[in-house]
C-alpha cells in the first residue's frame, strides 16, 4: 500500500483569515484561486508588497480591527463598527477616544483580568 499525499489547499477566504487580510481588498487573482499550504508559507515568509501595504494601511477585517483599538469583536458589533477600517480609520478612532471605545477597552480588561484569575485558580488547584 503507498501513501500518496495530496496537496492542502484551502479557499482564499480561509488563507485570508490565516494572514490577517481583509478579503475583498487582496488582488483578483489571490481572491479567485485556491492556495495551498506552501504558497501560504511562503506569503507569510516572504510577503509580497500587496501583501505588506494591507497590514500596514488596511482595510483590516474585524479581528484586526479589534486588537489594534483593544476591544472584542462582540465590541465593535455593539458599537456598530461592522465595516472594515484602514489604519487611519483606526488612529483616528484612538485619538478621538469615543465614550463606547473606552468603555469597551474597560470591559475588555476586565475579561482578560478575570481569565487570568481562574487560569490562576485552575493551576494551584491542579498543584
Amino acid at each position: 500500500m503507498t501513501s500518496h499525499q495530496s496537496t492542502q489547499t484551502m479557499k482564499p477566504a480561509t488563507a485570508a483569515k490565516k494572514l490577517g487580510v481583509y478579503l475583498e481588498a487582496t488582488p483578483a487573482e489571490f481572491r479567485e484561486g485556491v492556495v495551498s499550504r506552501a504558497e501560504l508559507n511562503e506569503l507569510q515568509a516572504n510577503p509580497p508588497q500587496w501583501l505588506q501595504d494591507l497590514r500596514r494601511n488596511g482595510p483590516h477585517p474585524r479581528p484586526v480591527v479589534a486588537a489594534k483599538l483593544g476591544v472584542s469583536i462582540a465590541g465593535l458589533a455593539r458599537a456598530g463598527v461592522t465595516e472594515p477600517l484602514t489604519t487611519e480609520q483606526i488612529e483616528a478612532l484612538k485619538q478621538e477616544g469615543p465614550e463606547w471605545l473606552e468603555r469597551e477597552r474597560t470591559t475588555q480588561a476586565e475579561v482578560r483580568k478575570e481569565a487570568a484569575r481562574i487560569k490562576k485558580k485552575n493551576a494551584e488547584r491542579q498543584a
